[in-house]
């Protein structure tokens, strides 16, 4: 195979583009379709704590040596929403996750509404609980209809991470700044 520089206005490549292959395009549907089952019957600010805290899931970097895996977001999540569903009804009580991995998930979920959480009292401690329930509950079927140990995170990767054929965007790697054409 030779690989060439081809312009970024190369028919085969536009034609790439604009008619990616069926695996790929039912793959799409499938993750856009999670995603909207998941947000079906949110309100604005639950929508957007949705995106939030899996933006919040998606970019973590755990610790050297400790790999997060789609139990950990379950079990984060789990103790986080009882933490604020018993805020939400007065009690102060810090419900703790069963691994050292998803408490420190949940650590860096906590921090990011925290800074969000401003005034919100009681009303915002029911919408994130409920919003965390509903990752529980995506996570849980993500990871089930996968089988595989990240899948809710790589449903992530393909959701909200930015494409590099999307218009206007950046190429992730400098160095594929241009485009290449393969050739037999």
């Amino acid at each position: 195979m030779t690989e060439i520089a081809c312009p970024s206005d190369c028919v085969y490549l536009t034609a790439a583009r604009d008619h990616p292959a069926a695996a790929t395009l039912r793959q799409q549907q499938q993750d856009y379709t999670v995603f909207v089952k998941a947000l079906a019957d949110f309100n604005r600010r639950q929508a957007q704590l949705f995106l939030a805290i899996n933006t919040v899931i998606s970019r973590y970097e755990p610790p050297e040596l400790q790999a997060v895996v789609d139990d950990d977001v379950i079990e984060a999540a789990a103790a986080l929403a009882a933490t604020y569903e018993t805020a939400s009804r007065g009690v102060i009580y810090e419900h703790r996750a069963a691994t050292l991995s998803a408490e420190r998930l949940g650590v860096a979920i906590r921090a990011m509404l925290a800074e969000v959480a401003g005034a919100g009292g009681s009303a915002f401690e029911r919408d994130v609980a409920v919003v965390l329930r509903r990752i529980e509950q995506t996570a849980r079927t993500a990871h089930a209809s996968s089988g595989g140990p990240r899948a809710y995170f790589k449903l992530l990767d393909r959701v909200l991470s930015p494409r590099d054929d999307a218009p206007g965007a950046v190429p992730s790697d400098p160095g594929k700044g241009a485009p290449r054409l393969i050739l037999p």
